[in-house]
């Protein structure tokens, strides 16, 4: 009989907080101030893009940015949802924009394999958008794709058979993240 997961939280709504913070001061240093829009990535992508939507606008005292959600099934990071290919479902909203003047900033929960920033990374460069940065709030840095996140708010190296949970409302009732060790004996 194996052990029971262990969960150990790492980062709770405060600390989130001042990391989405950090996060939009990098953003809005590396982004223009017109033609710029974010992507969030279903589902907890985002939530976090709306977080920095709304500091961002606290930041440049502009109105806010304008996001468009894309959904994008793969979920590596937790081998029990694994798709086989990142499964992206387009959004029509991104066809009226002129995306050959326009700057994107796509944004995701946690960077593992790189499947879905990669996936939705493509789309976008195939809808013709002219400049592309990519944002994380956690990088496990295992990434088996060619793909990088431009800013990353937490870094964060775990064993290869532990999950990362970035638990945002609306889908979970807390800010915060946990790591789910699942009692390897060593």
């Amino acid at each position: 009989m194996s052990p029971l997961p262990q969960r150990l939280r790492v980062y709770d709504s405060d600390e989130l907080a001042g990391v989405l913070q950090v996060m939009a001061r990098q953003a809005a240093a590396l982004l223009p101030a017109t033609q710029t829009v974010l992507i969030g990535i279903q589902r907890r992508g985002e939530p976090l893009a709306q977080q920095l939507q709304h500091y961002l606008a606290q930041l440049t005292g502009g109105p806010a940015l304008p996001l468009y959600p894309v959904k994008v099934k793969r979920y590596a990071d937790d081998l029990t949802v694994l798709h086989d290919h990142a499964q992206l479902t387009e959004n029509p909203a991104l066809n009226t924009l002129d995306l050959a003047h326009t700057t994107a900033l796509v944004v995701d929960d946690v960077l593992y394999e790189g499947h879905s920033l990669l996936r939705t990374c493509a789309y976008l460069a195939q809808l013709g958008v002219r400049r592309l940065h990519t944002a994380v709030l956690v990088d496990r840095h295992v990434c088996h794709q060619p793909i990088r996140a431009d800013i990353v708010g937490i870094h964060l190296q775990v064993a290869p058979q532990d999950i990362i949970e970035c638990n945002v409302p609306p889908y979970e009732a807390e800010f915060c993240i946990e790591i789910v060790r699942h009692g390897v004996v060593y």
